[in-house]
């Protein structure tokens, strides 16, 4: 069974900084493009950032560009996610996401993606 599981989230003053990780098990993603979106109350679920399968090249949001950074660890089958000068407006639930097919290049839509983590509470106060 494949599993997403993320960690890392909690409660920060605005201007800080929290680092979310998702360990997968079940199967490799090592060739596979991995991603993070998330998910405010009474919105959509929106694409935060996305990484291809060897880290070469990631895409970001506008609204989190310059501050958030993806990176993964195919020895670990783990992705990242570094947020600084964290606004209350990043404050959501955020998903790890992985599909499930082979590719070079990353995506920045939710349907592209087959697996989901259960998400991680992340909450910036101003």
């Amino acid at each position: 069974q494949v599993q997403l599981v993320e960690s890392g989230g909690g409660l920060v003053q605005a201007g800080g900084s929290l680092r979310l990780s998702c360990a997968a098990s079940g199967r490799t993603f090592n060739d596979s493009p991995m991603g993070w979106f998330r998910q405010a109350p009474g919105k959509e679920r929106e694409f935060v950032a996305a990484i291809s399968w060897n880290g070469g090249s990631a895409g970001y949001a506008d609204s989190v560009k310059g501050r958030f950074t993806i990176s993964r660890d195919n020895a670990k089958n783990t992705v990242y996610l570094q947020m600084n000068s964290l606004k209350p407006e990043d404050t959501a639930v955020y998903y790890c996401t992985a599909t499930g097919r082979i590719g070079r290049y990353y995506y920045t839509v939710k349907e592209a993606y087959d697996y989901w983590g259960q998400g991680t509470q992340v909450t910036v106060s101003s």
